[in-house]
C-alpha cells in the first residue's frame, strides 16, 4: 500500500508551479538538494517519472501532469477546510463544474444553474470549450458535467451516463429590416446574410445540409461558436441567425426579432452528459436525474 506524503507532494507542486527547483527552492526557503531528494522519493512511492529534463528545463510528464492536478485538488480541498473551520461554519458547501459546448444557448446554462441553486446552495464554476474537451475534464473528473449537442462517440458510452434534454425545432430570426423574409420561407432565404456557427458544429452542418437540399446559397458575412456574439451581431442589423426557438423568443418577446420561420427538419438535441464517480457530486446527481428544460 502506498502512503502518501502530502510534504512530498506540496514540494512537487512548488516546483511543478514555479518551473524549476532553484525558484521553488526560494518559495519555500528550502535547499535545492533537499527538494530534490523528496522528489525522488514521491516518484518511488508512485513509482512514476514526475519530472523530465527537456533542454536544461523540467517537463512535467504525463504521470506528472496528473499528479499536479490532484495535488491542486488536495491543497485547495485543505484550504477550504480552514475557511469552513475559521468560519465557525461546518457545512461544506458544494461546488459544481460544468463544461458547455461553446454552441450552446446561453439561456441552457442560466436553467441549469437556477436549478442548481434551488435544490442546493452552490458554488458554480462554468468551463466552455469544444466536445471533446469537454468529454476528457468529465473521464478526468475535472468536471462534474456536459452540456452537448451531441453524444460522446458510440465507444465511449458505457465511460459516460446521457441524457437527452429535448429535441428543440430551429427557426431563423432577424430584426424588422428582414421582415418580408416571413413570405415565401425558405426561398426568401436566398441570397441573405447569415451569422454562423463555425464549420466543425452540429448545428452548422445541419444549416449546410439543408441549405444544400433546398438548393439556397446564402452569405456567410461571420461565423462564431457564440450564439451570445451571434444575436448581438444580428441585432445591429448585421445578418440573420438560426437558434432553436427557445433562444430566440426573449428577442422576439421584447420586439427585437421577428421569427421568419421555422426549418423544418433541422432540430437541435441538447444532452447533459456526467461520467461515474466512486464519490458522487448530489447536486449533479439530482440535474442528472431530475432537471428538464421548460421553456
Amino acid at each position: 500500500m502506498i502512503f502518501l506524503n502530502y510534504q512530498h507532494l506540496r514540494y512537487f507542486q512548488a516546483v511543478a508551479l514555479e518551473g524549476s527547483i532553484a525558484r521553488a527552492s526560494e518559495k519555500l526557503n528550502l535547499g535545492p538538494p533537499a527538494i530534490s531528494i523528496q522528489i525522488k522519493q514521491l516518484e518511488d512511492q508512485l513509482g512514476h517519472a514526475l519530472f523530465e529534463r527537456r533542454n536544461r528545463k523540467l517537463v512535467l510528464t504525463q504521470a506528472g501532469q496528473v499528479t499536479l492536478e490532484y495535488a491542486n485538488q488536495i491543497f485547495s480541498l485543505g484550504d477550504e477546510l480552514k475557511e469552513v473551520l475559521q468560519a465557525g461554519s461546518f457545512a461544506r458547501k458544494v461546488r459544481l463544474e460544468i463544461g458547455v459546448l461553446e454552441s450552446i444557448p446561453k439561456t441552457v446554462i442560466q436553467h441549469l444553474t437556477d436549478a442548481a441553486r434551488s435544490w442546493e446552495s452552490c458554488t458554480v464554476t462554468v468551463l466552455e470549450g469544444t466536445g471533446d474537451f469537454l468529454f476528457r475534464e468529465l473521464l478526468s473528473h475535472r468536471i462534474d458535467l456536459a452540456i452537448s449537442d451531441y453524444q460522446p462517440d458510440v465507444g465511449d458510452t458505457r465511460r459516460f451516463v446521457i441524457r437527452s434534454l429535448g429535441r428543440h425545432p430551429l427557426s431563423v430570426f432577424g430584426t424588422q429590416k428582414y421582415k418580408g423574409l416571413s413570405k415565401n420561407f425558405p426561398e426568401s432565404l436566398q441570397g441573405q446574410p447569415f451569422l454562423l456557427p463555425t464549420l466543425h458544429s452540429k448545428r452548422r452542418h445541419d444549416l449546410d445540409h439543408f441549405f444544400r437540399i433546398n438548393q439556397l446559397n446564402v452569405s456567410v458575412v461571420m461565423e462564431t461558436q457564440d450564439t451570445s456574439v451571434q444575436k448581438l451581431m444580428a441585432v445591429r442589423d448585421m445578418g440573420l441567425v438560426a437558434l432553436p426557438d427557445f433562444a430566440g423568443l426573449p428577442l422576439v418577446q421584447q420586439k427585437i426579432f421577428l421569427n421568419l420561420g421555422t426549418l423544418e427538419g433541422v432540430y437541435e438535441e441538447i444532452f447533459l452528459v456526467s461520467s461515474p464517480r466512486t464519490i458522487a457530486n448530489p447536486v449533479a446527481d439530482f440535474l442528472m436525474k431530475d432537471f428538464n428544460l421548460e421553456f
